[in-house]
């Protein structure tokens, strides 16, 4: 197994009820050569005591910053900026890694400097009237098929090359900044190493899964020629019009 320095990053933001998984499952890889950059968007409620609690327990660097920030993507860029590892990993605060995530990325990798080592996720719902998490699938989605399908982020490593030589995310975007990141990784022609194993456990839900990250991949998917202009437009103003309807059923 190579030998490699970890970043893990942790955006959040008023995360009281879910960042306690997301720590411990970092905490509980058991890998010293680690460091956990939590970037804080100015929590207002007690996620920064959780976090104080953490920092003062575990035995590697953890490093936080609280402030108001331009949205997840500069969250996640100012968190590349302070990382000092080979790898850098990104899980965000309402999701949370295997126990032994970390160990299987080090033995994946090959050690090339420009490389993404990804992995299976596992989605959590919480069906209406119930008060615990459960699965409702395991996803894995291959680099070959990128332009069809992002690869499921949580489950990524990137080396810290990669963010060096290739930028940050692009901030234009609210909810798929990592999605075209990644197909412009694809086409500098990075190594792409799957590991057929679940690493990362999400919560469904978020930015993702709404409608503006859904046409935000839709008008990625068309600027490169992946769908025809009748489907991007068609499919874009369903969206719209789910939105409204939404709003309107919100109202009553």
């Amino acid at each position: 197994m190579i030998r490699v320095g970890l970043s893990i990053i942790t955006p959040c933001y008023n995360s009281e009820k879910t960042i306690k998984d997301t720590l411990l499952s970092v905490e509980r890889q058991g890998i010293a050569e680690l460091e956990h950059i939590i970037i804080d968007g100015g929590s207002t409620d007690g996620t920064m005591g959780i976090i104080s609690e953490y920092h003062d327990r575990v035995p590697y660097d953890v490093q936080i910053i609280s402030e108001p920030d331009n949205g997840i993507y500069d969250a996640m860029n100012k968190g590349i900026r302070m990382a000092t590892g080979d790898l850098v990993g990104i899980i965000n605060s309402d999701d949370w890694y295997e126990d032994d995530a970390l160990a299987v990325i080090r033995a994946a990798y090959t050690g090339d400097e420009h490389e993404i080592i990804y992995g299976m996720i596992r989605i959590y719902d919480r069906p209406d009237g119930s008060d615990d998490d459960q699965i409702r699938s395991v996803e894995f989605y291959h680099h070959d098929f990128l332009l069809d399908r992002m690869i499921n982020h949580p489950g990524c490593f990137v080396t810290a090359a990669c963010y060096r030589d290739y930028g940050l995310f692009d901030l234009k975007y609210k909810s798929s900044a990592d999605y075209a990141w990644m197909k412009h990784a694809f086409d500098e022609g990075v190594l792409f190493t799957p590991v057929y194993d679940v690493l990362a456990n999400v919560r469904a839900g978020g930015m993702s899964g709404s409608n503006l990250g859904f046409r935000e991949t839709l008008k990625l998917q068309h600027e490169w020629g992946r769908i025809s202009t009748g489907y991007y437009l068609a499919y874009d103003l369903k969206s719209r019009i789910g939105d409204v309807i939404h709003k309107i059923r919100g109202r009553r």
